[in-house]
């Protein structure tokens, strides 16, 4: 029978996603720091892949903010921006709503399951000042309801979006202050389990409006929003 014409696709695809994912991460937790030049052949070595699934990558991160290119001269890691990291927050926060809203009619028992497990490994990651610990969980807690909603478009833009948030909650923790999200989480998924569309969407979008003091914090060296 005649070779099909996609073999290789999956393979590529996968080398690909995960060149960005790693990128992406480590610009995240600050291990590439801002203003850090990115040179395709250290890329290469530290990931081992080619440079096709590397170039695809800083495409990728440059279309999410993460990074900044000139062709032919540099790439380097984006500055951290205030305003940048605002707008990503009143997107996260308005997917998320959509998804409670989508997801609640058909939340089952185990997805609600899920989201208590994840609160109580955020709990206790805030009470370790684990900051690594802490996102993960939350973005585990909150997960559920994407993943339960059932829509791509609401999974696309989350994912476009909430590195460039991560990225600059990150960089102002040095011990975490959030232990009233634990509360919030808790009266989420009461109101989910309660089946009241409205409170639970609402609370979730008061959950994620709980960032924005933060992103009012000036960075060092720089501009307070609005200036």
């Amino acid at each position: 029978m005649p070779v099909p014409q996609g073999r290789g696709l999956v393979s590529r695809s996968l080398l690909r996603e995960d060149a960005y994912r790693a990128i992406r991460d480590a610009i995240v937790d600050g291990t590439l720091a801002p203003g850090e030049r990115l040179n395709d052949p250290d890329l290469v070595e530290w990931l081992g892949v080619s440079r096709t699934p590397v170039r695809e990558a800083l495409a990728r991160l440059e279309q999410a903010g993460l990074v900044q290119t000139k062709p032919g001269r540099y790439t380097i890691v984006s500055p951290l921006d205030v305003r940048a990291a605002r707008a990503a927050q009143s997107v996260t926060a308005a997917m998320h709503e959509l998804a409670v809203r989508e997801a609640l009619p058909n939340l089952s028992a185990a997805e609600l399951d899920a989201m208590r497990e994840a609160n109580a490994r955020f709990a206790d990651a805030l009470r370790r000042n684990d900051v690594d610990a802490a996102i993960a969980a939350d973005d585990d807690f909150h997960g559920v309801p994407v993943t339960a909603s059932a829509n791509h478009a609401i999974r696309a833009v989350l994912e476009q979006f909430t590195p460039l948030l991560r990225r600059l909650e990150r960089s102002r923790f040095s011990s975490l202050s959030g232990r009233g999200s634990v509360a919030q989480h808790d009266r989420i998924i009461a109101l989910c389990e309660a089946g009241d569309v409205e409170g639970a969407a609402a609370a979730t979008r008061a959950n994620w409006q709980t960032l924005v003091p933060l992103l009012d914090i000036q960075l060092p060296g720089g501009d307070a929003p609005g200036n």
